[in-house]
């Protein structure tokens, strides 16, 4: 316990629970899902910037969406994961490292929602509006779309983080989960959180909503217009355009949901970190197999990618 006169300046994750073997467990899998996330990932940015075919408003969101992903496992949450998860005691974080973690966190998975609104808008353009498509969705659109995109997701949790490290943290600095989580901090906080933890849930009330509504909007145009279509072929061809983004929309919105939009930010550990591993780990990790494994363009691109490749290494 710390003095009620002092705030940390460092804090110890205490990570998962168990014994030294059930971490070296836990090491192998999620290091397996990290690589492969990792790969997954790679391959798509570079299929969409090599390939012709890709080359148009979807992958090219789809790219960012993949390098946000990336950002995610391999700069800001699983590496610090997979270190606390090899060390034989509890890891620890500086303030400054913690507030970085966290505002980055925050920030890439805001600017996530605000792609996968525009990826909906995208959808219902080329669904309800397909012989306006190039013209709605041009290229000076797109890089629009994703500027904007990611300064929404960075400047609107600059407040948010600088709210929570305002204040003190003196009745402990040990943080009950395996990175430095926003609830997690406010039970170590001797301040009365009861404002700021309303003023943070009125916030992640519209921005996930606020994202959400366009998705919400877009796809009730969709499945009108498709239940419309007159043959069943042309209404599985114009849900197929559709299915692996609203396949991830549902898997992110519904983790993110149940993480983020509560009036109690300071619920169970356990909790928390289950599904900040689905956020962190599995969303990610899913992402390449539901945006390849559905598309067509891409299982053809992929294909002949890996036929290039055989043929060079066989000259």
């Amino acid at each position: 316990m710390m003095s009620n006169l002092s705030s940390a300046t460092e804090f110890c994750l205490l990570g998962f629970p168990g014994s030294q073997e059930l971490h070296h467990f836990l090491f192998a899998v999620f290091f397996l899902f990290y690589l492969v996330t990792l790969m997954g990932n790679t391959v798509i940015i570079v299929i969409v910037c090599v390939d012709k075919r890709l080359q148009s408003p979807m992958y090219f969101f789809l790219g960012h969406l993949s390098a946000l992903e990336i950002f995610v496992t391999n700069y800001i949450i699983v590496p610090m994961m997979l270190w606390g998860l090899l060390l034989p005691g509890m890891q620890t974080i500086s303030l400054a490292a913690c507030v970085t973690q966290l505002f980055l966190y925050l920030a890439v998975g805001t600017t996530e929602f605000a792609l996968l609104g525009a990826m909906a808008v995208d959808r219902y353009v080329a669904v309800c509006k397909p012989l306006r498509y190039n013209v709605i969705m041009n290229s000076r659109t797109c890089i629009w779309v994703v500027i904007m995109s990611w300064m929404f997701g960075f400047l609107s949790e600059i407040w948010p983080v600088y709210a929570t490290f305002q204040l003190t943290f003196c009745k402990s600095n040990l943080l009950d989960h395996f990175f430095c989580d926003r609830g997690q901090l406010l039970k170590l906080s001797c301040d009365d959180t009861l404002f700021t933890e309303f003023v943070l849930f009125l916030m992640a009330i519209v921005i996930i909503i606020g994202s959400l509504a366009p998705t919400i909007v877009s796809y009730t145009y969709i499945i009108s217009t498709i239940l419309k279509i007159p043959t069943a072929s042309g209404r599985r061809k114009a849900f197929s355009t559709c299915a692996s983004h609203f396949t991830f929309v549902v898997i992110g919105y519904g983790s993110c949901l149940f993480l983020f939009v509560k009036p109690k930010q300071t619920q169970a550990a356990e909790y928390n970190k289950i599904v900040s591993l689905l956020i962190s780990v599995l969303t990610p990790f899913l992402n390449p197999f539901i945006f390849t494994l559905r598309n067509d363009k891409v299982k053809e691109a992929l294909r002949e990618g890996m036929k290039h490749c055989s043929q060079l290494l066989k000259d």
